[in-house]
């Protein structure tokens, strides 16, 4: 199973990442959202960063829209009281827009591992890597059967049977209870 490392330098929190602009259209309050220059700083490095450790590291994403991965990190707080989900967006949103990883950021999911306080190194150490489970299947072995035991339905019809192509996007269908599904009929 591949992996890609990355450190990265503490980025802002989510705080200080995006700010509120008032401004009057026709005579109303209006507010837009922007990013902010200390935020752009770190994720345009940030982004150039990733995309080098893909190269050196050799990491191959995956062009499925369904392939989900396990974001694990480690925070080196430069002090203590500070909050790990304060940081996520940013960073998150830094490796989307380096397009070398995922498609989109929804493909992930964030573990934290550890909190310390390193107040002479602050970061965030991550390690990048795809999840086991294939759609709703535990694993690829489940999926496979699952995929097999359906070619001999009725509405498999060459893999186009939607409960099937659900089932690998992750939905949770009543159709399928455990692993078998309810609308299996045999081919005549």
């Amino acid at each position: 199973m591949q992996e890609l490392k990355l450190t990265s330098p503490m980025p802002v929190s989510v705080n200080h990442y995006i700010k509120p602009r008032a401004f009057i259209v026709h005579g109303k309050p209006q507010i837009s959202l922007y990013e902010t220059a200390e935020a752009k700083e770190f994720k345009n490095e940030f982004i150039r960063y990733v995309k080098e450790q893909v190269k050196v590291q050799d990491f191959h994403p995956s062009t499925n829209k369904f392939q989900h991965y396990y974001v694990e990190c480690n925070f080196y707080f430069p002090r203590t009281h500070m909050d790990a989900n304060n940081h996520w967006k940013i960073l998150l949103d830094a490796i989307t827009e380096s397009e070398a990883v995922w498609l989109d950021d929804s493909q992930v999911c964030e573990r934290v591992n550890k909190i310390l306080y390193d107040a002479k190194n602050p970061r965030i150490e991550m390690r990048i890597f795809p999840v086991t489970y294939v759609g709703i299947f535990p694993d690829q072995e489940s999926a496979d059967q699952f995929r097999q035991r359906c070619t001999g339905c009725n509405r498999y019809r060459n893999g186009r049977c939607s409960i099937l192509l659900k089932a690998f996007e992750c939905r949770v269908q009543e159709e399928i209870t455990g692993l078998t599904c309810t609308k299996y009929k045999i081919k005549e």
